[in-house]
């Protein structure tokens, strides 16, 4: 990898974007838009807010950057951008990497405006300090950022890529203990959850939401959820292609 390179293409992906605002808003607005609809649905109970709407500030960015990207990046490979940038010396690993900055970016303005929001909008009250609570949605956002380039290696057309949301997304969402804690669910899928990197955003937003100082579960939950981005993003340079399959 060659730190230009990456840079390069970082900024060729961000002029892109620039002129594709409808992602933009989907990437920094939706986030948003999700937690103010959540804090109006439970208005009457603010109690609950507070008791979900942490872990949703996780899980909301790692959604959209999940489904955002994935597209945007298949978007290259079916307009033949990527095949021609493969064919210059351009490494693989500097072309993720280069998008995992560019989308790595927006994923801190997303998480910095949803966190401003939910903080001092919409009250909602953790414990934890505020910087914490960002950082993990942070992290979120760049999981999701690289789920989104792995899974993009094996979709032929956008509408498999919004395919794959059900099959990668959604069972980590059922799992991660949003909806129960997981040592309430049964062996089998606790130990499935266990695996799954949603789980220890979720958790570690908990630890935020419960505890006013750094202990030693959050940074458990930070460094796993930061090490399955890094680890996903090696295969996605391991499985990229030129071509769509």
């Amino acid at each position: 990898m060659t730190p230009n390179r990456t840079l390069a293409t970082a900024a060729r992906v961000l002029r892109q974007l620039r002129h594709d605002p409808r992602s933009i808003a989907l990437m920094i607005l939706v986030p948003c838009v999700m937690l103010l609809l959540l804090r109006y649905v439970f208005d009457g109970s603010p109690h609950t807010f507070d008791a979900i709407g942490a872990s949703l500030l996780g899980v909301f960015p790692l959604i959209t950057m999940f489904l955002v990207t994935s597209i945007a990046t298949l978007r290259e490979r079916t307009s033949g951008t990527l095949e021609r940038l493969l064919a210059m010396p351009l490494a693989k690993g500097d072309l993720i990497a280069g998008y995992a900055l560019a989308f790595g970016a927006l994923a801190v303005i997303q998480s910095a405006l949803a966190t401003g929001l939910a903080l001092w909008a919409l009250g909602l009250d953790v414990t934890g300090s505020a910087w914490l609570l960002l950082l993990v949605a942070l992290l979120d956002a760049l999981l999701g950022t690289a789920l989104g380039l792995f899974v993009s290696a094996f979709a032929a057309s956008e509408f498999q890529a919004v395919q794959f949301m059900p099959a990668v997304i959604f069972p980590q969402l059922l799992l991660c203990g949003l909806f129960t804690p997981r040592d309430n669910m049964q062996p089998v899928l606790e130990a499935i959850s266990n695996v799954l990197p949603m789980s220890y955003a979720v958790d570690g937003m908990n630890e935020v939401l419960r505890h006013p100082d750094i202990t030693g579960d959050f940074v458990r939950d930070a460094v796993i959820v930061a090490a399955c981005a890094l680890l996903v993003l090696a295969l996605g340079a391991a499985t990229l292609r030129r071509r769509t399959p």
